[in-house]
């Protein structure tokens, strides 16, 4: 029984974790990398459609992106869409490819990353932290109900707790790993 509540706890919080680094991956640093573009849409034949679907993106050298659309008519709603999608980027075009270059970060604005990334970290510990609260609920429901006795309990909330304090860390671990990457130049 406590291992279901244990077990169930893990996995909301390895899935908090996953949430986080989607959060952080979205966030620009100064390199360029494919995922940047990955909720860009684009009007294909009546349809919103991701950018992935209907053109190759690849890096040309570790600043730029490039993308090359399937169908040559498309080439000018990418390009617009890239334009629109208010990530501060300003492609151009070269026949039927349309290059993405990175503009390099100020100071201000690494700041204010940095300042959103630390956001987006809290709200993971917060996420974590109400699964403990959660899962011991639950365990003192057991108790009540008798499916647990005291000891069990005392144990489970151990457990549990083990658990917060594994995934806090490995939140600040990858924290700090996304700030170190936002203040290289």
């Amino acid at each position: 029984m406590i291992a279901e509540v244990k077990k169930s706890a893990e996995q909301k919080m390895q899935k908090s974790i996953e949430s986080l680094r989607a959060e952080l991956s979205k966030v620009r640093t100064g390199r360029a990398h494919t995922g940047l573009l990955d909720h860009v849409t684009i009007d294909y034949y009546g349809n919103h459609v991701p950018l992935g679907q209907v053109a190759n993106l690849s890096l040309s050298d570790s600043r730029t992106i490039t993308v090359q659309p399937w169908e040559k008519k498309l080439v000018g709603a990418v390009e617009k869409a890239i334009r629109d999608a208010d990530l501060g980027l300003n492609p151009s075009t070269f026949g039927e490819t349309i290059r993405v270059p990175m503009p390099s970060l100020t100071e201000e604005r690494r700041r204010e990353l940095i300042k959103v990334v630390r956001n987006e970290a809290e709200n993971a510990r917060i996420a974590v932290r109400n699964i403990r609260r959660d899962a011991n609920a639950h365990l003192k429901e057991m108790m009540k109900s008798k499916q647990i006795n005291e000891d069990d309990e005392r144990r489970g909330q151990d457990e549990i707790q083990k658990l917060t304090d594994h995934f806090i860390q490995e939140i600040d671990k990858t924290l700090q790993a996304k700030e170190m990457d936002l203040l290289a130049v």
